[in-house]
């Protein structure tokens, strides 16, 4: 997959795991040294480029390299998703909607050498991906972006085609040393991942990014398990009917999520800090262990690697949905700390309604995160959608665990 086109020196070429690891982690860890007087954020990929990938249906991970040296790289993937939704009557006349399905790609991890920019890499390595989504049969292509990192959203918008699409919320709440503790007015169930993919594709398949593999997701070793949250006295794990008869049952108010591993794919690190910042957060954290019946609000040593857990397939309805909602937030958390995390993150629509119900620190969250989009092809696979790219943002958005 050579191409040397517009500049000879430069080649791009898919990724070779022997061949280029070492390289590849050489100049991630470049890419990712940010200013000495301001926080940067530093992502370890455990020694695997190819880790936030593997999980996706399908995938692929181009290099740029000028002689032995890889000044370049970008990571992509293809999926199909929910794009809108269509009515549907049925032989007693009812109306239904009906997801409206598309193949989509989507880019990450585009990397190029502080010494080699400027150079045009960058457009070559996305033309380059763009080209496999095509041959992939991808409608769309997307990506996500600090609303802040203006050369990337230059790049994006000017030079490559895409549009500001969404602006979603990143919400991140730190692990502390104490459980949460978990309101007595709602009851936690597990789900079984059967369970749980029907939940998910009867009340969330026409949500916009909604995987249509919903399944793959929910039954991948990463994904630690699916929680319903009622209202105590309604539901136990016992008399806990199915989702069919739920569904179809005596309205109540409910909440489910879902939490996703993201320790075992790679591990984050906070650089930059100052000694006070650094003592003072220690500090919390002792308070904390000594006197956990205190409660307090202990800043987790992020200054060392870390791992999370994101929180994925968040919904519901019902009055109390907000409570239902903080209850498993709190219940995620202990898991959390169980599992040794350092915090744990999620990311929703901007003007989602349950967003009140997720405990989350303004300093270490993102409250708009900018997704770009780009429409590869030129035909509709669905004309009651039209051109995504032109389309109105719902109030709720399906956030896939395995693009975080």
């Amino acid at each position: 997959m050579a191409d040397a086109d517009e500049s000879p020196s430069v080649i791009v070429r898919e990724f070779q795991v022997k061949k280029d690891t070492e390289r590849v982690v050489t100049l991630e860890n470049a890419c990712e040294v940010g200013p000495t007087n301001k926080l940067s954020l530093f992502t370890d990929m455990l020694g695997d480029p190819i880790c936030r990938l593997r999980n996706s249906p399908s995938f692929l991970m181009l290099v740029a390299e000028i002689g032995e040296e890889i000044v370049g790289m970008i990571r992509g993937c293809i999926k199909t998703v929910t794009c809108g939704k269509s009515l549907s009557r049925s032989k007693t006349s009812l109306t239904k909607q009906i997801p409206v399905y598309t193949k989509l790609a989507y880019i990450l991890g585009l990397r190029v050498s502080p010494n080699q920019r400027r150079m045009g890499i960058a457009l070559k390595l996305v033309k380059k991906m763009e080209a496999w989504f095509k041959d992939n049969g991808a409608e769309y292509s997307y990506m996500a972006t600090e609303s802040e990192n203006l050369a990337s959203v230059k790049l994006f918008t000017e030079k490559c085609g895409y549009s500001k699409f969404r602006t979603p919320s990143i919400l991140v709440n730190p692990v502390y040393a104490h459980r949460t503790k978990i309101s007595k007015n709602a009851t936690i169930i597990p789900l079984t991942p059967s369970d749980a993919v029907k939940l998910y594709r009867n009340r969330f398949s026409t949500t916009e990014f909604f995987p249509r593999d919903i399944d793959s997701v929910v039954n991948n070793k990463l994904s630690l398990g699916t929680f319903l949250a009622v209202p105590s006295g309604s539901y136990d794990a016992e008399t806990w009917p199915g989702p069919d008869r739920f569904l179809l049952g005596p309205r109540c108010s409910w909440a489910v999520l879902s939490v996703w591993n993201s320790k075992e794919v790679f591990r984050l690190e906070v650089r930059g800090a100052s000694r006070l910042k650094r003592a003072f957060a220690k500090t919390t954290r002792v308070l904390d262990r000594a006197f956990p019946w205190l409660k307090v609000p202990s800043v987790p040593d992020l200054f060392r690697p870390f791992g999370f857990h994101f929180l994925y397939g968040l919904g519901g309805e019902g009055p109390k949905v907000v409570k239902m909602v903080k209850a498993l937030c709190g219940f995620a958390h202990n898991m959390a700390m169980e599992c040794g995390c350092g915090v744990v993150a999620t990311e929703v629509a901007s003007c989602e309604p349950l967003r009140f119900g997720i405990p989350h620190w303004k300093m270490l969250s993102c409250a708009e995160d900018l997704w770009c989009i780009k429409r590869l092809v030129e035909d509709y696979s669905n004309d009651c959608v039209g051109d995504w790219t032109k389309s109105v943002p719902g109030i709720s958005i399906f956030v896939d665990p395995r693009d975080i």
